[in-house]
């Protein structure tokens, strides 16, 4: 399987530094990043490593829900994905993930709600990116269109 790469080039302290986060495998881009819009509601035109992690897991949960659906005999027309991922403070210090909602509403032939619902679940556990992040509360709001 292959393997991908990104680079974070920083300059300076957490609270007055900055960088830039490059997706250097797909060359699809560059995205300035720093802790002050990190921790702020308005992002401001810059990325944080939640966003990251929150474009990560909403499309991995699509590439293993849409396997899921196919096992269960179903046809996915259209899966919409959302993951919210969360930054809080930590109670040992610093700060960690706090939780993740992934939200998804699908348009899929071949299953009822249940087998929606039950691939659904299954792919929040059974996504890599979701056994990657084991150490982080997963909830999962499931609907079909």
């Amino acid at each position: 399987m292959a393997t991908r790469t990104a680079r974070t080039a920083w300059n300076g302290t957490l609270a007055d530094g900055g960088g830039q986060v490059e997706l250097t495998s797909s060359g699809v881009g560059t995205y300035d990043v720093s802790f002050p819009k990190r921790a702020a509601e308005d992002a401001d035109g810059t990325t944080s490593p939640e966003e990251l992690v929150a474009a990560a897991h909403s499309s991995c949960y699509a590439m293993q829900l849409s396997a899921l659906i196919g096992e269960a005999g179903g046809t996915p027309h259209s899966l919409e994905v959302t993951a919210d991922v969360e930054l809080g403070p930590d109670p040992d210090g610093g700060f960690h993930l706090t939780g993740i909602r992934l939200t998804v509403r699908g348009e899929v032939e071949g299953l009822d709600e249940q087998g929606f619902l039950a691939a659904a679940e299954d792919a929040k556990k059974t996504c890599p990116i979701s056994k990657a992040l084991t150490g982080v509360q997963i909830t999962l709001e499931a609907s079909l269109a």
